[in-house]
């Protein structure tokens, strides 16, 4: 049904149709693009869309409606646009295929979001490679989550595609990632532009003063116009917002309707599907005489009965659904939970019982928390929050109340709805809990705060929770606090809230002799890290499963001051499967920034390219801001001040903590492979001031080399004396490597330079391994050495070189020439002009890797990497793939022993 018939020229709306029309055109020619259309409710939203419909003429037109009762149940929407295409789903990627499944309910699993968005994506793809394909997506500030992300998703890596999104939504509506797409605002008509629509859509003459207060009344709203001189709409001025008013003339149309026919009008609006296989065998169960009070449903223009059930506007369903007295509407719900078929439709039936319910009721409760395991499994979080909210609020005892609730806030936080949560929290907080419940609210209000890097409030929580758990379950009271540290290393605010954490665990009693996590870090702040080394690996490593498991952050740290790359990489190996199983798109990147980390650690810069532009692509494809830091070390370990000078604004600069000791260490790395001494030591006293846990041990050898050169031997003999302290310690080869390299530097012996090239031969830290034979070569040369030291800066430099460490082997480079000896120069120098992403496609390419293999990794359409090459042609003055491969960069596998020159 519609307002405006089709076809019909709309008034005062040229600039809008203007860019509508651009949208479409530019689809048509390959430059696919979204346009989100906002305005208040009756501005004209769904008329312009419904332009846009006629103007994609010879296009494929998919539309679908947001319904404000399935925003809570996951790919509803998504469900309706994509079912016309199922028949091309045989042709989509066979990962992206299973998640299209798992989300439309044709096969079991947890569904991946990106997958899923990657596969609307290759669908619409396939289908414009018939002909344009425009979607229409109205009232989308009713889409469920799962379906809005994975529309936005497609909006976002449309651009060399035939396809056109156009969402339609209200101003200020909470419709993820839609603020980030170009917006066009559907403003009120002009007096003189209402004027022409009443004339030209009334039905009856009207006085003018009639006219004129309709004007002025529904300024500039044509739904108001439209609708206020049939009756009901006019009021006080201002009285009542637009949207009310409209609905209020609504109202007014079911005046005189009989009780038959308004409860017909009721089941429809409470069923969001608009099934006729579901409006017609409720309305008999209600024992409604169908044919009669349809037709006379019908007639009231409100509604049209067809395979699915329509209505003339959103502002109307609303309206029907508000005027119906409560009993009327749990009527309404109880008949369809009664006609929708458990088996295949547990969330909406379950949806229903709920809202037929007059007060609490167990059974309902129980109901929904079934519900929500379901929605749970089809990667639904914020439905799951939203029904788990439900079942509290209709269960009846008071204890289960609270233990729904509870799960409910536990829901809202993994949904990342943190004033959701934060309110149920507070509610709970105001009953009589045990003691129990009481810590399990303290704790998840702590879990709260550091999420927001509250340390002082979010320590506070978790130390209250684990002293009222320490009597009854002393191995959950040592978990909360475990949990506390991991929350706040992931937020950066460890240093402030670790004092705290482990004075509480020195009180706090164990069941077993275990050494866990907290045994270990109270020894090392205790006795150092040559006594703590043990009780560190021990805590990694425990019986039953390794801690990295449910701790990631916390076992990421210990290994960092371990110096055990190999546990560092086991530890990243296992985040990054676990953030692809997750299919949620923020452990995924985690889990890629570490391997970007990792990799930049071990020198295999093509890894960590290719993880930080599939982080990036995520990112992208979400509407997220990018992660930053290992972007900086990647910069830093390559010389790139450029890119490092642009990075930090984004980055900040942490006042303190880990996030500063990460953001120093890193201006360090780069600095002294520039060879800018006092730079870098600057940085590294910043890096190393507070002798925080995590990135101090790393940026000690920086300490140390920055103050050699700079001539400050005893601030470098202090440095040396606490890096020995944690290499001693761990005696791992890399670790002691590094010790001795340090240790030489300060004392000029070779036995030490020999010793850190020894330990380091088979280390997979190659930065590493190669500047031990820089340093070595370094020292060599200013002992008049040319031949040993050509030997050695010969070795550093090819290492360098290979792996992309450009600004240390620039110095590797110099020092040669000061012995005579010219480097070979790095090829490819083209290759500066491309960004990451391009450089990471030309190299996926050069190896062979085909388009759609590469789309897939980076969350594009072939066609987008199509182009990409192109571009990448350009800039390199190459026209083919062969020539990509001639021009030497495929990847090359990392780590591998040095080439010589």
């Amino acid at each position: 049904m519609r307002i405006f018939p089709r076809g019909a020229a709309l008034v005062g709306r040229g600039a809008e149709q203007q860019r509508i029309d651009a949208v479409i055109a530019a689809a048509r020619a390959g430059r696919g693009g979204a346009l989100v259309l906002r305005g208040e409710p009756g501005v004209g939203k769904s008329a312009l869309l419904g332009y846009a419909r006629g103007a994609a003429d010879g296009c494929a037109v998919m539309a679908v409606s947001g319904s404000q009762f399935e925003t809570e149940l996951p790919f509803a929407a998504l469900h309706q646009l994509c079912t016309p295409l199922l028949g091309r789903l045989p042709d989509v990627p066979v990962p992206q295929r299973e998640a299209m499944e798992v989300a439309l309910g044709l096969a079991k699993g947890r569904p991946d979001p990106l997958g899923v968005g990657l596969a609307v994506l290759s669908l619409l793809a396939s289908a414009a490679g018939d002909r344009p394909v425009v979607c229409l997506l109205d009232d989308a500030q009713w889409l469920d989550t799962a379906s809005a992300a994975a529309m936005t998703f497609v909006a976002r890596r449309i651009g060399v595609e035939r396809i056109a999104v156009l969402f339609a939504v209200r101003p200020q509506a909470e419709a993820s990632g839609l603020d980030e797409l170009p917006a066009l605002p559907v403003d009120g008509l002009t007096a003189e532009d209402s004027r022409a629509l009443l004339s030209a859509y009334s039905y009856v003459p009207l006085d003018p003063q009639v006219r004129d207060r309709v004007v002025a009344e529904a300024r500039g709203n044509p739904l108001a116009l439209l609708e206020f001189p049939k009756g009901g709409g006019f009021g006080p001025p201002d009285a009542l917002p637009m949207g009310s008013r409209i609905e209020r003339g609504y109202r007014e149309r079911l005046a005189g309707l009989s009780a038959g026919a308004r409860m017909l009008l009721t089941v429809a609006s409470a069923d969001p599907t608009g099934s006729a296989a579901l409006l017609w065998p409720a309305a008999q169960r209600l024992g409604l005489q169908v044919p009669a009070v349809a037709a006379e449903a019908a007639a009231t223009g409100l509604a049209e009965f067809g395979a699915r059930v329509r209505f003339c506007h959103p502002l109307a369903r609303s309206a029907v659904y508000g005027a119906a007295d409560p009993r009327q509407r749990r009527a309404a719900h109880r008949a369809l939970a009664e006609v929708t078929d458990a088996a295949t439709d547990p969330v909406r039936r379950a949806w229903h019982r709920a809202q037929a319910a007059a007060g609490p009721d167990d059974a309902v409760a129980a109901d929904l928390e079934r519900a929500a395991m379901t929605a749970r499994s089809r990667g639904g979080v914020q439905a799951v929050a939203a029904l788990l909210e439900q079942a509290a609020a209709l269960t009846l005892e008071p204890g289960a109340r609270i233990e729904r609730s509870l799960d409910a806030a536990h829901a809202n936080l993994d949904a990342g709805r943190f004033d959701a949560a934060a309110d149920l929290l507070a509610v709970v907080n105001c009953h009589p809990l045990d003691v129990a419940q009481r810590a399990r609210t303290e704790r998840a209000l702590g879990g709260l705060a550091l999420i927001h890097r509250d340390d002082r409030n979010g320590a506070a929580f978790m130390l209250q929770a684990a002293r009222r758990l320490a009597p009854l379950d002393p191995v959950q009271a040592r978990e909360c606090l475990i949990e506390a540290l991991e929350l706040s290393l992931s937020a950066g605010c460890a240093s402030a809230t670790l004092p705290g954490l482990l004075e509480e665990a020195a009180r706090t009693p164990r069941t077993d002799r275990e050494t866990d996590a907290l045994d270990a870090l109270l020894a090392l702040v205790d006795d150092g890290h040559r006594k703590a080394a043990p009780l560190m690996r021990c805590a990694l490593e425990r019986a039953g499963e390794p801690l990295w498991r449910r701790w990631p952050s916390l076992s990421i740290m210990l290994a960092t001051e371990l110096w055990d790359p190999e546990v560092h990489a086991v530890i990243t190996a296992s985040l990054l499967a676990v953030g692809r199983a997750s299919g949620a798109p923020m452990p995924l990147r985690v889990g890629l920034a570490q391997a970007a980390q990792q990799a930049v650690l071990t020198g295999d810069l093509d890894a960590a390219v290719a993880a930080i532009v599939e982080e990036e692509a995520i990112a992208d494809a979400t509407g997220a801001p990018p992660l930053v830091y290992h972007r900086l070390q990647l910069a830093a370990m390559r010389g790139r001040k450029a890119d490092v000078e642009l990075l930090q604004p984004r980055a900040g600069a942490p006042a303190s903590g880990q996030l500063r000791a990460n953001f120093t260490w890193t201006a360090a790395v780069l600095h002294n492979g520039l060879g800018d001494y006092p730079a870098a030591l600057d940085a590294a006293r910043s890096a190393t001031s507070s002798d925080d846990l995590f990135l101090t041990g790393m940026a000690l050898p920086e300490h140390i080399e920055a103050a050699v050169r700079c001539g400050e031997e005893q601030e470098a003999a202090a440095a040396l004396d606490r890096l020995a302290e944690r290499v001693d310690g761990s005696r791992t080869p890399t670790g002691l490597g590094v010790g001795a390299y340090a240790r030489a530097l300060v004392t000029g012996d070779e036995d030490d330079f020999r010793e850190a090239v020894r330990w380091l031969q088979d280390s997979t830290l190659i930065p590493y391994r190669a500047r031990a034979h820089l340093l070595y070569g370094e020292w060599l040369r200013r002992q008049g050495r040319r031949r040993d030291a050509r030997r050695e800066l010969t070795t550093a430099h090819t290492m360098l070189s290979r792996h992309g460490i450009e600004a240390f082997a620039r110095r590797a480079a110099d020092e040669l020439r000061a012995t005579g000896q010219h480097a070979r120069r790095r090829t490819a120098q083209g290759l500066d002009q491309l960004t990451l992403q391009e450089l990471h496609i030309a190299r996926r390419a050069a190896a062979g890797a085909t388009a759609p293999e590469i789309a897939t990794q980076l969350f594009l359409s072939p066609r987008t990497v199509e182009a990409h090459l192109r571009n990448i042609y350009r800039k390199l003055g190459i026209s083919s793939r062969r020539q990509l491969r001639e021009f030497g960069i495929a990847q090359h596998p990392p780590g591998g022993d040095a080439e010589r020159t």
